[in-house]
């Protein structure tokens, strides 16, 4: 049974979200501000993904998930009571995957927690006629240790970034729009698509590129999407 951890300080939520979740078959460990979301994560090592509220008092959910990606890659959806663009790009600037606003639809947050477990799983699983490593100029990714160099440099990568990267990394000349992106790698619907790939995207260029700002891998082709040569 996969563990999920979720965090918020109503508890009446956090009550539905667990009932929810259990009755998708899901053990859940609940807490109820950023300090004990953390003593949890450190403590349980099961636990498969987190779902985090953002507006806490003390802690709250930005600086909680800060501390976290200190010493976890587990992913991260945020439950916000706000619909504005900033704190969801806020959200993912600091390392979330994905992000469901309040008040939300069981059956969305419970399918966005089904797509994200699926994503990290399914990295940790390769097809028999698939190559073990890919390669691009400088930059390296060998999918079966999930270690990504760029120039002999180990670079450290979330799930999501490092999922988009396979993406390409498999499908060099390519093109993908952002709503072809977020469907392959959080195999969800993509209204709104675009913030959250353009996020990801400018994090793991930060990582891979000498000069973000002039990318020798991942580049945008106006008018169409993104594509690696």
């Amino acid at each position: 049974m996969e563990k999920i951890l979720v965090c918020d300080d109503d508890r009446d939520i956090a009550a539905a979200v667990k009932i929810y979740l259990n009755a998708e078959g899901y053990g859940v460990v609940t807490a109820y501000n950023g300090d004990e979301a953390i003593a949890a994560l450190k403590a349980d090592p099961d636990i498969s993904l987190a779902l985090l509220d953002i507006m806490m008092p003390g802690r709250d959910g930005i600086s909680t998930l800060s501390e976290l990606r200190g010493f976890s890659n587990v992913p991260v959806i945020f439950l916000t009571a706000k619909g504005e663009d900033t704190d969801k790009i806020l959200g993912l600037n600091v390392g979330a995957d994905d992000y469901v606003t309040k008040p939300f639809n069981p059956t969305e947050l419970t399918a966005r927690v089904r797509s994200a477990l699926r994503r990290y799983t399914s990295l940790g699983s390769r097809k028999p006629s698939e190559p073990d490593v890919y390669e691009n100029g400088g930059l390296t990714l060998d999918d079966r240790s999930k270690r990504v160099t760029v120039d002999g440099r180990a670079v450290n990568l979330t799930k999501t970034e490092y999922a988009i990267l396979l993406l390409f990394m498999k499908n060099r000349g390519r093109t993908y729009s952002p709503a072809d992106i977020y469907r392959e790698v959080w195999d969800l619907p993509s209204p709104g698509a675009d913030n959250t790939v353009a996020v990801h995207i400018r994090h793991l260029r930060e990582k891979i590129e000498i000069n973000p700002a002039e990318p020798r891998y991942i580049r945008v082709l106006w008018g169409y999407g993104y594509i690696m040569d």
